[in-house]
């Protein structure tokens, strides 16, 4: 192996380090690609799977063995329909050169505080008008899946453009706002719809649903405003909480700050601490 390193040319290292790099930074876009999606999940699977098979056989576990073998050909077949949709991003954005494009502003400072006030008087105000809203917050996952299929924004956060995003009368009212960055990315954005949790006592509607199904897939802040009472309510890490107007900015200020997340409240101090409980 040595004899073989000496004898390689300078321009022969040159090319394996741009062939190494090249293959290196391809696998960085890719992990970005995947981050915060079920692929992750997935992956992981498949490398329990892959280490279990060797393992089964040294312990001469030979049904154990037969079957993982089994499963592993499957695979061959299965995973380029299990990985459609992030298989389907990648070609998107290799044709639109976006693959091994890394954004400009990705670094960019970001003003959180002016981020939630805004938020939260647009929140407020919608509250009180009841047209109904749904708010996605992107922290570390990103959710550029969910941002594709909607209609792009790029704006700058600002009470006044989430009501009027949120107007019974705006094209855009249907679907979730998703913020990125310090800015508004998409609107009309389309989230997985869940299942009611079982000790729901009272009609979940859509909007509280795809804020909990989201909030349990993702590491993402989701504000629901209920368009029959006016309600605001909080989802994170699979967690629904109703939030009075007061205390909106503080609670989006604790979730969006770097330091540990504070957990949601319990079901019983929600329904104690809200003004609609019975």
């Amino acid at each position: 192996m040595f004899s073989f390193l000496a004898s390689m040319t300078w321009s022969r290292w040159i090319l394996s380090l741009i062939d190494i790099t090249i293959v290196a930074y391809g696998l960085y876009r890719l992990f970005k690609l995947i981050r915060g999606t079920r692929a992750v999940q997935l992956i992981k699977g498949i490398a329990v799977l892959l280490i279990a098979v060797p393992v089964s056989s040294l312990l001469q576990l030979n049904a154990t063995h037969q079957i993982l073998v089994d499963i592993q050909t499957m695979l061959v077949v299965a995973l380029p329909i299990v990985f459609q949709p992030e298989l389907r991003r990648a070609l998107e954005q290799i044709g639109q050169g976006r693959f091994f494009a890394e954004p400009l502003l990705l670094h960019e400072e970001v003003d959180k505080g002016r981020v939630i006030d805004e938020v939260a008087r647009a929140v407020e105000h919608l509250a009180r008008t009841r047209p109904g809203a749904l708010i996605v917050i992107e922290r570390e996952m990103p959710l550029a899946m969910y941002i594709e299929t909607g209609e792009a924004i790029d704006g700058e956060v600002s009470a006044n453009l989430l009501r009027a995003i949120f107007s019974k009368r705006s094209p855009l009212h249907d679907g979730a706002v998703i913020l990125r960055g310090g800015r508004i990315a998409a609107a009309a954005c389309q989230l997985p719809l869940g299942q009611p949790p079982e000790n729901a006592g009272t009609h979940m509607g859509m909007r509280h649903r795809s804020a909990l199904c989201m909030s349990e897939e993702t590491d993402a802040v989701l504000l629901v405003v209920s368009e029959e009472t006016g309600r605001i309510s909080l989802a994170v890490g699979g967690q629904l909480e109703p939030v009075l107007p007061a205390e909106l900015s503080r609670r989006l200020a604790d979730l969006l700050s770097p330091c540990a997340e504070r957990p949601l409240q319990t079901a019983a101090e929600a329904k104690e601490r809200s003004p609609l409980a019975a």
